[in-house]
């Protein structure tokens, strides 16, 4: 892997677009103060682009039971029981 694109402070405000640029290649810069790296900047991870609905069709499974509420669950949210008359 190649080693990062080092500027100092000066140089990162005189340069900041060239340097947003660069990050957004995938580069990564390297900001120093008196020598001393003191910040990384690098690119953001990409956005998820979908092809179309039903694109993840056979990677995601939902569990039978996704509905059914574990005993108790309802009447801690103030509902009564399941099964109870009224």
């Amino acid at each position: 892997m190649e080693a990062a694109r080092q500027y100092n402070v000066h140089e990162a405000k005189t340069h900041f677009s060239k340097i947003l640029e660069a990050v957004a290649t995938g580069e990564e810069v390297i900001i120093s103060k008196s020598g001393e790296p003191v910040a990384k900047v690098i690119p953001l991870a990409g956005k998820v682009h979908r092809t179309d609905y039903g694109s993840l069709r056979g990677r995601i499974t939902v569990a039978d039971d996704f509905d059914d509420l574990p005993d108790g669950f309802a009447e801690a949210f103030g509902d009564e029981p399941s099964g109870a008359a009224e």
